[in-house]
């Protein structure tokens, strides 16, 4: 301890230096004192080295003074220059200045194992190795000197085993990464098969698809000459009736001139008219009557007949009184939960067409359905048979609504009638025409003595069922009127539009009092809630709108497309909105709650949909001429 504290601290850092040590424990410098102590004190001596010359030339000096100015040509300029030029001499000479590298040390035994146990935490087993290291050193017994180095095999094995660590890891992440890349692999490869196995479905689709269009156009060859004889035949059939026609006309007017022949007789011989009826009614008891005579006196009968009854009908007047709507307590009163757990009941296969419109009666359990084979039929429930059968229009039926009373139905069709049947003996009692293209709706006023339609001809039109004439017709509607609704027991009607508009009118005025604007594509059906406080639309896209009839404005918008909403309809209630969509699901929407429940089980489009009178049963039409039970 007493050497220790006599060596200077330069005499350890050149005992360092010398030996290549590099500890930084605590006890670093005393075990280096005790190497100093045995094996001597280290000091600082300064030496002259002089180089001897390899020959015996003697070199002359070059004095300084020759870098000075001499007295006489002293200029400003060139001791610029001078001084310029020293300086870039010195920069130059100090770039290729190349400092000395620093040789490697190895490392010491004994400051490896000093090393190792600091780095180990090892501190009672290095106090150990320490004190008995330096004892033997200070004995003599080992020789600082002559222990060595470790190895650079050693050192060797330990970087590669660092490495080899560092590659151990790489490889694992390699691992991982190869196993997510196999996984990404397996899944496109699955989506490779699926979407191959969907393009050979669609191919097979494609050539069964182009081989039906051959046999169309095959078949629609083959029918082509049948046409041609057809319309020669309508031609011909035309000129006969025209020509038909003109000896009409001229037997009429025959018949008129000897009216008027007979008319003159008469006031000439006015003084025998007794004798005159006495005799003709004798020759007319005993001559035959022949089949001109008998057809005009019919024709005579008839004629008076009908300008005797329209001279005593009148218009009928639009209500000013109107009783309240009775589903105003309706409603207050079904307190019950609505129901949305419909399943699929009965199919009933009525048509050989797509069915356009179901609608019930107002009192009794009898379902009627319209179909584009030009058919209605009523049903009974719940069995479904068909009680009645109506045929007469000459195009597809598009819409059907019950009388008030429940005794009449009046259809619409796309020969461009509205047609009003008696359902005890199912003929019809009055054809409306007016309209120039295809109606695709009608509704009755709730006193049953009007009938409203709306047509493709972008109009609508009120009928009077007692004079039998188009009171009013309505226009404003850019595009085709898809359907017109009566708000419950008022005189306002409500259409909507392929202009994706809907409007809201006085039926007994005619004008438009307001239009909604806020849909984006066309509208294909718009309705009233059984109270009359919320209007319900549908569009092409499937966007169903709920509007705010008192404030006219909307509620909520709804979008269950991208298939098409082609028919909405309240339940008794009002709580539940049923929309019959263009990809065979019928949509279930809770207004309490916003949620929407699907019932599946059309094959194909549905196009109509109603609720029974106590919203326990669900009837629903599709493109498949079928009409649906659910409950």
């Amino acid at each position: 301890m007493a050497a220790q504290r006599g060596i200077p601290s330069s005499a350890v850092r050149v005992l360092e230096e010398a030996l290549g040590m590099g500890l930084t424990a605590a006890g670093d410098a005393r075990d280096t004192a005790d190497a100093v102590a045995a094996e001597g004190a280290y000091y600082l001596e300064q030496v002259t080295i002089t180089e001897a010359s390899e020959d015996d030339y003697e070199y002359e000096e070059i004095p300084d003074d020759n870098f000075s100015i001499p007295e006489g040509e002293e200029d400003l300029a060139k001791a610029i220059q001078m001084a310029q030029e020293q300086a870039t001499d010195t920069e130059i000479l100090e770039r290729k200045t190349v400092l000395p590298s620093k040789p490697a040390v190895p490392e010491v035994i004994e400051d490896f194992l000093c090393n190792f146990l600091i780095k180990m935490g090892m501190t009672r087993t290095l106090d150990c190795f320490q004190s008995e290291w330096y004892e033997l050193i200070q004995k003599g017994v080992t020789e600082l000197r002559t222990v060595g180095n470790v190895p650079d095999v050693y050192t060797q094995i330990m970087l590669l085993e660092n490495e080899n660590k560092n590659l151990k890891k790489d490889l694992k992440h390699y691992k991982q990464a190869a196993d997510k890349a196999r996984e990404d692999l397996l899944k496109i490869q699955k989506e490779r098969d699926f979407h191959r196995m969907h393009h050979k479905r669609i191919v097979q689709e494609k050539n069964k698809l182009i081989s039906d269009l051959k046999g169309l156009k095959l078949h629609y060859a083959s029918y082509e000459p049948i046409i041609r004889v057809l319309h020669e035949k309508h031609h011909t059939l035309l000129k006969e009736k025209m020509l038909t026609s003109l000896e009409r006309d001229k037997v009429v007017g025959q018949i008129s001139g000897l009216q008027e022949i007979l008319k003159n007789m008469e006031i000439r011989h006015s003084y025998h008219a007794r004798e005159m009826k006495v005799d003709r009614s004798r020759e007319k008891e005993n001559t035959p009557e022949g089949p001109t005579q008998k057809g005009l006196r019919e024709a005579r009968e008839q004629n008076k007949c009908k300008t005797k009854m329209k001279g005593n009908t009148k218009n009928s007047e639009f209500p000013i009184d109107m009783q309240p709507n009775p589903n105003l307590n309706v409603c207050k009163e079904n307190l019950s939960p609505a129901k949305f757990d419909y399943k699929l009941k009965n199919i009933f296969r009525l048509h050989e067409l797509p069915v356009s419109c179901v609608s019930m009666h107002p009192q009794k359990d009898i379902l009627v359905s319209c179909g584009e084979d030009r058919l209605w039929k009523v049903l009974g429930l719940p069995k479904g048979n068909v009680l009645l059968t109506g045929f007469g229009h000459t195009d597809w039926l598009s819409d059907c609504c019950f009388h008030p009373s429940g005794n009449k139905l009046a259809t619409s069709s796309g020969d461009t009638t509205v047609k009003l049947w008696d359902l005890h003996k199912g003929d019809c009692i009055l054809t409306f025409e007016g309209h120039s293209h295809a109606v695709w709706s009608c509704t009755w006023h709730s006193c049953g003595n009007f009938v409203a339609s709306s047509s493709l001809d972008k109009t609508s039109k009120i009928w009077d069922v007692n004079s039998e004439q188009c009171r009013c017709t309505l226009y404003g509607h850019t595009d085709s009127v898809n359907s017109i609704e009566f708000f419950p027991f008022s005189n306002t009607l409500l259409t909507s539009s392929a202009d994706k508009t809907l409007s809201i009118w006085d039926a007994r005025t005619g004008i438009c009092e307001q239009s909604l604007y806020g849909h984006m594509h066309s509208i294909n059906d718009a309705i009233f809630d059984p109270r009359g406080h919320i209007i319900a639309s549908c569009d092409a896209r499937g966007v169903t709108k709920l509007w705010d009839f008192r404030k006219l404005l909307p509620i909520v918008s709804i979008d269950i497309g991208p298939s098409p909403g082609n028919e909405v309809n309240f339940d008794s209630s009002g709580q539940v909105l049923a929309q019959a969509s263009g990809n065979g699901v019928i949509h279930l929407l809770d207004l309490k709650s916003g949620e929407i429940h699907k019932l599946m089980g059309h094959e194909s489009e549905a196009h109509t949909v109603v609720f029974s009178h106590d919203g326990e049963i669900l009837f629903s039409g599709g493109s498949d001429g079928t009409v649906r039970t659910w409950s």
